[in-house]
């Protein structure tokens, strides 16, 4: 297995999920290129793949003021996002290096996930790939006040376990997410060390 982890040096494992658990930045891209194009606008997977750890306001910022554009109707195209990505969640695969550290010791420590996605789309996310029976705690940016690159969403993640920070393992694909997990006081796996994607041929 890719990652060692040795048993009674840690007591819970958090895991992100896009990107890390789950390969879904092709689905992700795909809706967001659906839901600019009535606007006349586009992504390219370039740019969005230097930006994948970002939460959904902060990638919009940052698309907006990198390409000057006018302040988006933002309750309008989230909905449009939304309805693309769960209409197209074939696009998405899990990440099986990681996935299969969840199937190992699933049982044997709680296990969380904690993203800066959307509940609804990180549990249909789950659910598509068959991963969501492992995990019985999901925290998303919405249960907390700040998203990651802020600690919130990990501490609520450990709050919810019942465990000690410092002794959970985060997986992470970001440098948002690491600096979250840091900031948390946890450990923290970089799972780009051994996996990465290619956005170039996904749009």
């Amino acid at each position: 297995m890719a990652f060692s982890l040795e048993k009674g040096t840690f007591d819970a494992l958090v895991f992100d999920c896009d990107g890390t658990l789950v390969d879904s930045a092709p689905a992700h891209l795909y809706s967001i290129q659906q839901a600019l194009a009535p606007l006349g606008l586009t992504m390219s997977p370039e740019w969005y793949k230097q930006r994948t750890g970002l939460g959904p306001d902060d990638l919009l910022d940052a698309y907006e003021s990198d390409f000057k554009v006018a302040s988006l109707i933002r309750s309008d195209y989230y909905q449009r996002v939304n309805e693309a990505y769960l209409a197209n969640l074939n696009l998405i695969q899990e990440i099986k290096i990681v996935a299969d550290v969840a199937r190992k010791w699933f049982g044997q420590v709680p296990m969380a996930v904690a993203s800066n996605g959307v509940f609804k789309n990180v549990e249909a996310t789950l659910i598509e790939t068959r991963l969501r029976p492992l995990f019985y705690t999901i925290v998303t940016a919405s249960d907390v006040a700040r998203p990651k690159p802020a600690p919130d969403v990990y501490m609520e993640a450990a709050r919810r376990m019942r465990v000690k920070p410092d002794r959970v393992i985060v997986f992470e694909d970001s440098d948002e997410g690491l600096h979250a997990a840091q900031s948390a006081g946890m450990r923290s796996i970089d799972i780009r060390t051994v996996w990465s994607r290619d956005l170039s041929s996904s749009c």
